[in-house]
């Protein structure tokens, strides 16, 4: 797996996986044909798929200009052996560039508390860590909010390119959770919590 990785990273332009890249530039996002019609209308697949309930994190890294991070909810567990994650992210991220240079990044969990936070994190173009707390994940280094039930601390395996996002593979260096707080749940546009 690791050498399909490398292979990968080599064809689109990548440094070795020993230093960041740079994920810059972007490719030309459209899938479909100018003369062609979308098969489904953007609309109606963000009101059908928003019946699909997910937590919501926060992905966070640390490079040479301070915390970067961005609120996603399109995470998931990958793979035990070896213990891989992954997210998915818009190529027309500003933040994703910083997390792919850092080579690293932590994926915060976050607490039904926990739903301004994640307002701050979705925004772009703002100072997302004014006034948040945090530390350092124990191996990466990267960004691990206070008060968030679980953390998974990654360094970046490899990146797919998925339509108008990629799909980012990370390997799990170091984790932990709490044992109590309920999650924060996003369902049809808003966010919500497990019933008692």
């Amino acid at each position: 797996m690791a050498a399909t990785a490398v292979r990968y990273l080599r064809s689109v332009g990548a440094p070795a996986a020993t230093e960041p890249f740079d994920a810059l530039p972007r490719p030309d996002l459209r899938a479909v044909g100018d003369d062609e019609r979308l098969p489904v209308g953007p609309g109606e697949f963000r009101r059908v798929l928003g019946h699909f309930a997910t937590g919501v994190t926060v992905v966070t890294a640390h490079d040479e200009d301070g915390p970067a991070g961005f609120a996603c909810q399109s995470f998931a567990s990958l793979s035990l052996d070896p213990p891989l994650v992954a997210f998915m992210v818009a190529r027309t991220s500003t933040t994703w560039p910083r997390i792919a240079r850092a080579g690293s990044f932590c994926v915060n969990v976050l607490g039904a508390h926990q739903g301004e936070l994640c307002r701050g994190f979705a925004v772009s173009g703002a100072d997302k860590f004014a006034g948040v707390a945090y530390d350092a994940a124990p191996v990466t280094g990267s960004p691990r909010l206070d008060g968030a039930p679980a953390w998974i601390d990654c360094t970046l395996q490899t990146v797919h390119t998925g339509g108008d996002h990629l799909i980012v593979v990370g390997r799990v260096e170091a984790l932990g959770a709490t044992e109590d707080g309920a999650p924060l749940i996003f369902h049809r546009g808003t966010f919500g919590r497990l019933a008692d």
